[in-house]
């Protein structure tokens, strides 16, 4: 068999069917360790390219390989030396930078609605299409439209709503763009300070989505990650968290840099507004890190009981909480200011701004 007979691509989206069998992929990333460490796929396996002529041996001889860089060139360069060896893989289709564009989709039932919960593999982003009846609404949509209006679509669901539940800093907000493109209404917490028009939420606030149906979405402010981060209730069935909980932590206080004050308010929020919850709710939130599983047809959420004794600090009390937080901040996500500024309205999208995103979540305490 020749070389090029060894050698060929694979899409992200293959990518992650094969991720989610008994049987996945060995993933060999030859990019730098510092590269790796700082955003990668989860079980991967790191080569750094000028090692691999020496190292080859080190796959396991039965397995499908999958080579993975930046963009996809160090990859190619990487399959050719596997090649030489007789060894058999493929390459990345665009690399991590594809990565970061990758979703998948889990539905169910909660609260006498359909629940469609959108993962953002390559960012741990999370967003939400909830429907009944004839109506939906959309919270933290990605910049990639075509999937909630797809779903809209494959379901017979008008957008009505579109909701964010807060300013985020890591990625960039689809939310104004779903606006233009259904003409739904864009409702927004105006303690996160956005300079374009939306619907200003107030605390409590709720809206129907199906007549004669007890379903009704009620916003919760929640102020700690930001100022105006916003909690969706869904009934007594799940909670729409944002970064204020995640499955693994909670969100970070930092990014404005109020540290200290926003530790405090989030601390109040988590036990005035979220732990008083039951214990069956739900919890559905913005994002997850790389040591959460995820997997084809499960939902990356749990129930609120769970997470009172999965996440050690909502036990402390509020001075060891804060000062927690405080001590655990680390990077903060890159370009986080730029991302701000366009989510805010006070930067335009240029055709570039895609570009800011690339890269992990940062939006945990770690």
């Amino acid at each position: 068999m020749g070389r090029d007979e060894l050698t060929s691509t694979i899409a992200t989206g293959e990518l992650v069917t094969l991720l989610d069998t008994d049987e996945p992929p060995y993933l060999l990333d030859v990019r730098e360790p510092d590269e790796v460490a700082d955003w990668f796929i989860p079980g991967v396996h790191n080569i750094p390219l000028p090692e691999l002529e020496a190292r080859f041996e080190e796959l396991p001889s039965d397995a499908r390989v999958v080579v993975i860089c930046t963009v996809g060139s160090r990859a190619q360069l990487g399959a050719q030396i596997l090649a030489s060896h007789g060894v058999a893989s493929e390459v990345l289709a665009g690399g991590m930078n594809a990565w970061a564009s990758t979703f998948d989709s889990v539905a169910g039932e909660f609260g006498g609605a359909t629940v469609v919960q959108i993962r953002r593999r390559g960012k741990g982003c999370l967003s939400y299409v909830v429907g009944a009846r004839d109506h939906c609404l959309v919270i933290d949509p990605a910049l990639d439209l075509d999937q909630y209006l797809a779903l809209a679509r494959e379901h017979q669901w008008t957008i009505t709503h579109v909701l964010d539940t807060h300013l985020h800093a890591d990625h960039l907000s689809g939310a104004r763009a779903l606006r233009a493109a259904t003409g739904a209404e864009l409702w927004l917490n105006p303690s996160d300070r956005f300079e374009f028009d939306f619907e200003p939420l107030s605390d409590g606030r709720s809206l129907s989505l199906a007549p004669g149906v007890a379903l009704t979405v009620a916003a919760v402010g929640v102020p700690g990650h930001t100022e105006g981060s916003t909690m969706y209730q869904l009934g007594h069935a799940a909670i729409f968290t944002g970064d204020t909980v995640f499955l693994e932590s909670v969100g970070r206080p930092d990014l404005a840099d109020q540290a200290e004050q926003f530790a405090h308010h989030l601390y109040r929020s988590l036990h005035e507004r979220v732990l008083p919850l039951g214990d069956e709710v739900m919890v559905f939130p913005a994002h997850y890190g790389t040591g959460v599983d995820v997997r084809a047809g499960a939902f990356v959420a749990r129930p609120l009981g769970e997470l009172r004794s999965a996440l050690p600090a909502l036990a402390l009390n509020e001075a060891a909480f804060v000062a927690w937080a405080l001590a655990n901040v680390k990077d903060r996500p890159g370009n986080y200011q730029h991302i701000v500024s366009i989510n805010a309205g006070r930067e335009a999208m240029g055709p570039t701004a895609a570009e800011l995103e690339l890269g992990p979540n940062r939006c945990a305490v770690a």
